[in-house]
């Protein structure tokens, strides 16, 4: 089969650095060439991911961004004449292609709906298919019509270490952006009240509201009662950050869309802490592989009973759910049938 997909112009397939969906591209890409399939990418010109066929965005950024972009992709898809097109960027870029039998592919990894779903949905009838990280995603997608799917994020469980056992004062950790949606200073009472070390990782807002946030909320914290930041983290860093945790501690104050890291810690053996919002139901099995709380005390009583999760469950649920190979699978099966 001959596969298209599509990544946000602004950052590279793989990412130098932060970029989520992006390594979800780079890994697709490599799962479908092992298997056989010819595969292009449409992404940032700076992509080093290993492809049959390659292309770059023409813009960014700027008011003409969309359009220039929408006429790169059907340039793309009239030279590499792929029989599915898989899209990671924006619907929007589609427009011309919407019209064409060619099969198509719209994935979104952020909270949807809306007029552009409903006209793309008419417009291309049975051509596009649509699916969400999570079913979270995907059922709000479907208010807005549109055949739709859930699909898993993943995490390449190649890349993260699992550890059956940690030392008994190993400490919390919160590893994410360090902004107020995230629930760190949460995080940080938590570990105050449990009398337990936390380690923040993840990057400082510089400005903005957020930044008022850093400063009245996380700064005067840092260094004191075994509270600690140590920005951002690399993988190297984040694999041994989360093997050698006791838990991931990321009391989320917003409905997340899916949550990588909270796969990532699981398939480190690491029990998960935070709140039932969004996707996180989907992902972290309440009393199983850790646990969900509304408040400080909550947050308390969880640590508390840590010792009660298996590791090797939250690995085993990783293995199970949150594969490249079980997501792709999915995807390939997909694409199987808009094809048939």
């Amino acid at each position: 089969m001959r596969i298209l997909l599509t990544a946000d112009p602004p950052i590279p397939v793989p990412p130098t650095g932060y970029g989520g969906i992006e390594r979800i591209v780079d890994a697709l890409v490599r799962n479908y060439r092992k298997g056989g399939h010819t595969v292009g990418l449409v992404s940032n010109r700076l992509s080093t991911c290993e492809v049959d066929g390659r292309f770059s965005w023409q813009t960014a950024t700027g008011a003409w961004s969309d359009l220039r972009n929408a006429m790169e992709l059907r340039r793309s898809v009239d030279t590499f004449k792929p029989d599915v097109l898989h899209s990671f960027s924006r619907l929007g870029y589609m427009l011309p292609l919407l019209g064409r039998p060619l099969p198509k592919v719209m994935s979104y990894q952020r909270h949807t709906g809306g007029r552009q779903i409903s006209w793309a949905a008419r417009v291309a009838g049975r051509s596009l298919s649509f699916t969400g990280c999570s079913e979270f995603i995907a059922s709000m997608g479907r208010a807005s019509g549109g055949s739709w799917q859930s699909i898993h994020n993943f995490v390449e469980l190649d890349k993260i270490t699992y550890v059956s056992k940690v030392a008994p004062d190993a400490p919390l950790v919160f590893l994410s952006r360090i902004e107020s949606i995230k629930g760190p200073d949460i995080a940080i009472e938590i570990a105050k009240a449990s009398g337990r070390r936390l380690v923040l990782a993840g990057n400082r807002p510089e400005k903005g509201p957020e930044r008022e946030f850093w400063d009245s909320r996380i700064a005067g914290q840092i260094g004191r009662d075994g509270i600690e930041w140590i920005g951002e983290v690399n993988d190297a860093q984040k694999n041994d950050l989360l093997g050698n945790a006791a838990a991931l501690v990321v009391p989320i104050q917003w409905d997340e869309p899916f949550g990588i890291v909270f796969a990532e810690a699981l398939a480190a053996g690491t029990p998960v802490i935070t709140c039932a919002r969004g996707a996180t139901p989907e992902i972290v099995k309440q009393g199983r592989t850790g646990f969900f709380v509304d408040d400080v005390a909550g947050g308390v009583s969880a640590v508390g009973k840590l010792n009660q999760i298996s590791r090797a469950e939250c690995r085993h649920s990783a293995e199970a759910h949150f594969s490249c190979e079980a997501c792709a699978a999915q995807y390939l099966a997909l694409y199987a049938r808009l094809t048939a």
